[in-house]
């Protein structure tokens, strides 16, 4: 009998977790907590009056936000499938945010709504055909 190394086995992924900049705590939880309505999973800090960084989720979707210079660059984009993508949007415009008045495009891959936050990073939800 061989004896079993679990050191050979292939890697096992999960989903990838995009990591967004953002400058201003307040203004990223208003819009991601207040607006799109993440959760906030964990917030650590090296030491107090240091940048944060947390993971903030919304069913699947899972988020990390850094304030952090060497963690990502402002501008980024994460692709978030999503069901119900009409009834989410509807729920968006009514909370009129006063700088994001998204709308859905029909794309060969399926409806696609992109989100952009006060850092510049787009958040494309798409429900898929």
């Amino acid at each position: 009998m061989r004896n079993f190394d679990p050191k050979s086995l292939p890697p096992r992924f999960a989903m990838p977790v995009p990591i967004f900049r953002i400058f201003d705590e307040a203004v990223a939880r208003a819009f991601y907590v207040d607006f799109l309505e993440f959760k906030v999973r964990w917030e650590h800090r090296f030491a107090p009056g240091k940048p944060l960084y947390a993971e903030i989720a919304r069913g699947g979707a899972v988020l990390h936000l850094s304030g952090h210079h060497g963690d990502a660059c402002p501008g980024a984009a994460a692709y978030l499938p999503v069901e119900g993508l009409g009834a989410f949007r509807d729920a968006l415009l009514a909370k009129r945010h006063p700088n994001a008045r998204p709308d859905i495009e029909t794309r060969p891959w399926g409806d696609e709504m992109i989100v952009i936050d006060p850092f510049s990073n787009r958040l494309r939800f798409c429900e898929e055909r």
